[in-house]
């Protein structure tokens, strides 16, 4: 895990503020009513996490130490269990009620050799009659034409910074499927702005369904958003939720 939107605290300190608006908390909250154990892959500053382990037995999992240096501080933190280490290799010697990998995490795997390592890291650790869900952008929406700098740009609201100005710079390889992309931050005060680079993966539905099967996964429903909206192949989402063959 080298991206520093992950690994930097310059720049962790602004994914909690930059992602408040979180429609898969309220449907995966209610996706785990009935469960007693959840993992949480991609875990992040533990907003989700710690939200669902009022009652059950929670475990986040995430490779960027300055996340859950963030998650470990937050209101309902010591109710988790919290393991740095890579989702594509975790074995925990455990199995959930309900495994989770959103917030697009799943696009952050590049390569379909990387993203059947963490589909197979979902079986390994879902229960019989467990479910599953994670999400990844639908390219047919093509989010990235909205990452440049003049449709991105936004003041951002940091408690100790100020007003920051922000905006990404994006471009999008269709032979790959892979959108590199560059997010800025200008810090009042004359400091340096601070920018990051990433790349995140657009795979295919008919893909995904290829490698869930081959993982031992069987998808019950796809949804295209949050809403809980049927996919379709104009969806700005693609979201399976499924259990174990």
């Amino acid at each position: 895990m080298t991206d520093l939107i992950y690994t930097d605290p310059n720049f962790v300190q602004f994914y909690d503020i930059e992602n408040q608006d979180r429609a898969d908390f309220e449907y995966c909250i209610r996706l785990a009513r009935d469960a007693a154990t959840v993992l949480d892959l991609g875990c992040g500053t533990g907003q989700l996490a710690a939200e669902m382990a009022r009652g059950r037995s929670v475990t986040g999992v995430d490779p960027a130490s300055a996340m859950l240096d963030v998650a470990r501080r937050r209101i309902g933190g010591d109710k988790v269990d919290w393991i740095e280490v890579d989702g594509r290799t975790v074995r925990l010697g455990r199995r959930f009620d309900l495994v989770l990998l959103t917030g697009h995490v799943f696009q952050v795997f590049l390569t379909e050799d990387d993203q059947r390592a963490v589909l197979r890291t979902i079986a390994e650790h879902l229960a019989p009659g467990g479910r599953f869900v994670f999400d990844t952008r639908n390219a047919a929406a093509k989010a990235w034409l909205e990452w440049t700098p003049q449709r991105s740009e936004r003041m951002v609201a940091h408690p100790a910074l100020g007003t920051v100005k922000a905006w990404y710079d994006a471009a999008y390889d269709a032979a790959t499927g892979v959108v590199a992309y560059s997010t800025f931050y200008e810090i009042p005060g004359g400091r340096p702005v601070l920018s990051a680079a990433s790349r995140i993966a657009f795979p295919k539905k008919e893909d995904l369904a290829g490698m869930l099967d081959e993982a031992g996964l069987l998808v019950e429903q796809w949804l295209g958003g949050w809403q809980g909206e049927p996919y379709v192949d104009a969806s700005s989402e693609i979201i399976p939720i499924g259990r174990l063959r």
